[in-house]
């Protein structure tokens, strides 16, 4: 029971996703190529934003409940693992360019400059989430770690205007906003009482 709540198995199903996608791209290409490879590991990077952007709100609404106690210990967990699937993303689309120059002619775009961004600014958010920086960093951490909410604003930005549906995306959206919003009515009510 201890193992089912340990970091390794947190990252053993986390990865879990990621091998499904490896597999099937690699042993049914035709059925599952490039373009199901480079939305899924997209869409991974944007569930576990959401996850880790949701704990806030969960640990405000249920303080004392051992899962969202476990939760928050493993946000950092979560917010790593959003920026993995959004580094495989990545590297799938420099993969299929293939070179520089095609992707140089792309990146002003404005689909692919909000991807860009986003990647931009969730970099120093992975390199930082370890306890090390959190202790090197005191209060300037938290402070840095807030480039998560413009980090994910580009990231479904991009996700609409990069999708051929943007359906999915916009759905996306409205539950990301329904998030913030709780949090936001949650610590003004704790602030009055």
């Amino acid at each position: 029971m201890q193992f089912l709540r340990s970091r390794p198995f947190l990252w053993l199903t986390l990865a879990l996703p990621a091998i499904w996608i490896g597999w099937r791209w690699v042993m049914t290409p035709d059925l599952y190529g490039y373009g199901h490879a480079i939305g899924d590991t997209g869409d991974w990077a944007a569930w576990l934003l959401m996850v880790t952007l949701a704990v806030t709100p969960v640990r405000l609404l249920f303080r004392k409940s051992p899962w969202a106690i476990w939760l928050l210990r493993r946000r950092r967990d979560l917010g790593v693992a959003s920026f993995a699937y959004a580094a495989a993303h990545t590297a799938i689309y420099l993969w299929h360019k293939g070179a520089f120059q095609p992707v140089l002619e792309e990146a002003g775009n404005s689909d692919m400059l909000t991807g860009w961004l986003a990647l931009a600014l969730f970099i120093p958010l992975a390199i930082t989430s370890n306890d090390k920086a959190v202790r090197a960093m005191k209060r300037s951490w938290k402070k840095l770690h807030r480039l998560v909410y413009p980090a994910a604003v580009l990231m479904f930005v991009h996700w609409v205007l990069a999708s051929f549906d943007p359906t999915t995306a916009w759905i996306h959206i409205g539950i990301m906003a329904a998030i913030e919003i709780v949090k936001i009515a949650i610590q003004q009510r704790q602030r009055v009482t």
